[in-house]
Formats: C-alpha cells, structure tokens, sequence
C-alpha cells in the first residue's frame, strides 16, 4: 500500500488516527501538548491516582515527546526551539497513561514498546516519529504557548500547550491497528541475526 501524506488538525481525535496507517506521513496543526520529563510522566501517574490535581485538561489530548528551549520574560513563557526526545524512556509510563487519559496521538523518537502498541490500540491512538535532530524545521512551526503546567519543574519537564501550525511531517511509527515499524525491524534484524554472524566468524577465520 502507498505511504500517505495527511495534514491534520490537532489535538487529533479517535476517528483520524484510525485512518492512519503505519508509514503514512503526517503534519500536525492546533495544539499539541510537550514534554521531556520522566518527573513529569510519573506526576502524572499521581493525578490518574487522584493524589495530585491536573494541571490543565489532559484527557483525549496530543502529547508529544519534545524537549524544548524556553524562557520567561515579563510573565510571559516563550518556547525558542524544539527537538524531540527518547520516547522509549516513557515505556514503563505509557500503557496506563494512554488508556487513563485516552490520548490518539503521542510522538517523538525511538519509538515505544509492544504493551504502549497494544494501548495504543486499545484507545485508537498513534505513534508520531518525529525526525531526529531537526529543530530548526520543527521550530518554525510554533505559534505561540497556549498554556503552561507545572512551573514548579524545569523549563523543559513542565507540561506545555502549544500552537503549531505545519509541524512535521512525522511518520506514523506506530497506528491504531497495532501495527509498529519498529517492532518489524527489530524481527528483521533478529532473523537475520544468525547469518552475520556467520559471516563474522567466517571473515574472522580466514583472517587468521
């Protein structure tokens, strides 16, 4: 099947991340939410728990790994640049926020692992890869900061809404079907595994 390219808006709902397929490219517009934190996953794990109050609104919302630069001046909370971050740190998080919040898109890079895929389409949510080191192209789509949570954290551990408009395009990793690229390259790699090694031992022993 042909990779798609999709512009839409966000946060996205249930209906649009089950039409996406893994490969299909996407570019986000709206509001998305970020952070970079394993701090912040786990406060969050304490509001799902009822011991600590949300921030601002969360549940069905667009949360993307991305690590940010930022500052405050006059009150005013402005994000500079983007660039995303490790998302496989989050795995031990991620089941029981996505199915707790009912989030249709997370993203940022690496990927994440069989139980999130399996959340993900328990939810109808998506995985978002985003390109690795492209802060000046993912910054230019920002807008404006809609709204900041935690101010307590560091700058780039807090929950952020933000307004984009054209960021991406990103890669569907992962989709609502369950299906994950990274899951399928790490099988290909595995099945191939045996024959380089052979070839290893066999270049090894004709250079002895």
């Amino acid at each position: 099947m042909a990779v798609q390219e999709h512009r839409l808006q966000f946060p996205l709902s249930e209906a649009d991340a089950r039409r996406l397929r893994a490969g299909d490219l996407v570019t986000l517009s709206g509001e998305i939410v970020i952070t970079a934190g394993m701090p912040t996953h786990e406060r969050l794990l304490r509001c799902l728990d009822g011991s600590e109050a949300l921030p601002m609104p969360l549940h069905d919302a667009s949360v993307m790994h991305l690590g940010s630069f930022s500052r405050e001046s006059e009150g005013r909370f402005e994000v500079l640049y983007l660039n995303p971050t490790t998302s496989t740190r989050f795995n031990p998080f991620m089941p029981r926020l996505l199915r707790g919040f009912r989030w249709h898109a997370v993203g940022g890079k690496g990927g994440l692992d069989h139980a999130s895929a399996e959340a993900l389409q328990e939810v109808g949510g998506v995985y978002l890869s985003f390109l690795g080191g492209g802060c000046t192209l993912l910054s230019r789509a920002v807008q404006g900061v809609v709204e900041v949570g935690w101010s307590d954290m560091l700058t780039h551990y807090r929950l952020v809404r933000l307004r984009v408009e054209g960021l991406g395009p990103t890669t569907v990793g992962i989709d609502a079907q369950g299906r994950s690229l990274y899951d399928e390259e790490k099988a290909s790699v595995q099945a191939r595994r045996a024959a380089i090694v052979a070839q290893m031992d066999a270049a090894r022993m004709g250079g002895s």
